[in-house]
């Protein structure tokens, strides 16, 4: 017996009373570690069935399920959904195909009229690109027009770039009612020499615009002691001079390629220069690149890209054969495989400038698609038979395609 103050405890009363209180918490203890443990399993359970639920009841977002891709582009959350130059020429039999009359066009050049121009065989018309995994955006020619209002469209580049303008000018004309409204601003009519060709829609407040440069950069003089080989220079760390009149534009298109070749260069005594100093040794390839790069700074540092949506359209492969290269042969079918032309060091060095800027551009690359098409080039078909030609294209046809791309970005 122990005394505590003024009471009396016997020590079994306290074993008692301990044994009283361990019987009292443990089934309270046990009870606390039995819901805690049945409240995590069903918030747990809860949680999965509820995501299982919402991603079966509220299926992804438009935006997200059928995001376009930034195909080739700087921007690196570009999501690779669709990649629109990965695909197939179908035979579409419907009367969509061809989109338009090239006749009934006049600002489709006679030249790539082929059809007008005696070609006899016309399955070429019938084939539409198809991307593996979707659809390019069916041209609804009211939709573009409205989505065109009030805006400015600027080709920048060589025959090829030319091709593209043309093109695109023709589909939409379908859509005007009073063609009249349709015409080029300074009146002149279809050449390969002018440097600028801009037709206004008047009816919906826009206009397409050519500007013809070849290079990109400028053209220069032949320095002082040059060799008499030199007869011109290309400035390549000079952007063309007609540069500034592509800056106030909404949508950008730019090409080159097809003059960056030994026989329009080297064998007509054009040679590069950089920072006014000759340079004789340097390869074709390298001055394109450099060429480039000067264009991707002028973007950068000119173009609000904010405002312009800028595009590069990589190089068109063309289908010449024979020991020399100047045989043409046009097909009657797009090729079942497609040959060297698929690459092309041209579009790896577009490829490779644009996915290093630091401003979102987007890269057409064409080149695969235009690799199948042997039977779309304008061969024995232009105004002047007697040149075969297997590096543009007839009008209707593979320009078309580009521009049906260039619709499903806008």
């Amino acid at each position: 017996m122990k005394f505590v103050g003024n009471l009396i405890i016997n020590p079994i009363d306290l074993t008692s009373i301990s044994n009283w209180v361990y019987l009292k918490r443990y089934p309270f203890k046990s009870i606390t570690r039995f819901n805690f443990i049945t409240s995590c399993f069903f918030i747990t359970l809860s949680l999965v069935f509820g995501y299982i639920y919402l991603h079966k009841a509220v299926p992804l977002p438009p935006a997200i399920a059928e995001q376009t891709p930034i195909i080739n582009s700087n921007n690196s959350n570009g999501t690779r959904v669709c990649d629109y130059y990965d695909g197939a020429w179908v035979l579409d039999e419907t009367e969509t195909y061809p989109l338009y009359n090239a006749s009934q066009c006049p600002f489709a050049e006679k030249g790539f009229n082929c059809l007008a121009n005696g070609r006899k065989d016309n399955g070429y018309l019938k084939w539409r690109w198809k991307p593996k995994n979707c659809d390019v955006f069916r041209f609804s020619v009211g939709g573009i027009l409205e989505r065109l209002r009030g805006k400015r469209v600027v080709f920048v580049g060589d025959s090829l770039g030319r091709t593209q303008w043309e093109s695109m000018i023709c589909l939409l004309m379908n859509g005007v009612e009073d063609k009249a409204s349709v015409y080029e601003v300074n009146g002149n009519k279809i050449s390969k020499k002018i440097r600028y060709l801009g037709v206004r829609f008047s009816s919906h407040n826009f206009t397409v615009e050519f500007y013809r440069s070849v290079f990109l950069v400028q053209i220069g003089s032949v320095p002082k002691r040059a060799p008499k080989r030199v007869k011109s220079t290309i400035k390549l760390d000079e952007l063309d001079n007609i540069s500034s009149k592509w800056v106030d534009s909404d949508i950008l298109v730019f090409n080159t390629g097809h003059w960056w070749n030994h026989a329009k260069l080297f064998e007509i005594g054009c040679y590069f220069k950089v920072s006014g100093r000759l340079k004789l040794g340097m390869s074709t390839m390298a001055a394109y690149t450099t060429a480039l790069n000067t264009w991707a700074s002028w973007v950068e540092n000119t173009v609000n890209t904010n405002r312009t949506r800028v595009f590069f359209r990589t190089f068109e492969g063309s289908h010449w054969s024979g020991s020399n290269g100047h045989t043409c042969k046009v097909t009657k079918k797009p090729l079942v495989r497609s040959k060297r032309e698929y690459r092309s060091q041209f579009s790896d060095a577009i490829k490779k400038v644009v996915n290093s800027m630091s401003v979102p551009v987007t890269t057409m690359h064409v080149t695969p698609m235009g690799s199948y098409r042997s039977d779309a080039h304008v061969g024995i078909w232009s105004d002047n038979p007697t040149v075969p030609d297997c590096s543009h294209w007839c009008l209707p046809g593979v320009p078309d395609a580009w521009n049906e791309i260039l619709f499903s970005y806008l």
